[in-house]
């Protein structure tokens, strides 16, 4: 047995969006969100609202940035999201508040499951929960849920659960410690 990609299939796939509304977000990713003109914010939101994003208030968006299916996002309150952040949602992906994903970050909803002929897609929703910080260039894998408050440190690759108030770092990431704070003067 051998990969066979002329055989290549989308499993069960469903883009969840009229080929219309698919096409449209094609160019207003490219042309605003994937941009180096820095588009004001409430522009960007205002869009991902139009295309079925939800998003709370405060949200910072970078330019350089590029939203796989603005349909399966949401997003909480006070969140930042860097330039060249890449949010491959396939499937839904759940921000919560007071995150961050820093610059060249991916979050990466699908994958291909290497195991069959037809190197069909293998998809698992992400989840990030309050107060999490992705830092710069850091890879967030398909069904991966960072708990409350996780960081996952620049250059790091979440392939399994990030636990509440841990800091992570490695490929794949590794627990380091627990992550602390102190009153700000």
């Amino acid at each position: 047995m051998q990969t066979d990609l002329s055989k290549f299939t989308t499993g069960t796939y469903q883009v969840g969006a009229s080929k219309i509304k698919v096409l449209t977000w094609y160019f207003v990713n490219y042309y605003i969100f994937d941009s180096s003109f820095p588009w004001p914010y409430i522009i960007k939101v205002k869009l991902l609202r139009l295309f079925g994003a939800k998003i709370g208030v405060g949200l910072v968006v970078k330019p350089k940035i590029r939203i796989k299916n603005a349909w399966r996002l949401v997003i909480g309150d006070n969140c930042w999201i860097g330039e060249s952040v890449w949010i491959d949602n396939l499937e839904n992906v759940t921000i919560g508040n007071n995150v961050s994903i820093s610059q060249g970050a991916m979050l990466l909803t699908g994958n291909h499951d290497y195991t069959v002929t037809d190197f069909r897609y293998r998809l698992g929703e992400i989840q990030l929960e309050d107060g999490v910080w992705i830092g710069a260039k850091a890879v967030v894998c398909p069904g991966i849920i960072c708990k409350s408050h996780s960081i996952l440190t620049v250059n790091s690759v979440a392939n399994k659960q990030l636990n509440e108030f841990g800091i992570y770092s490695g490929n794949p990431a590794v627990f380091v410690r627990i992550r602390k704070f102190t009153m700000a003067e």
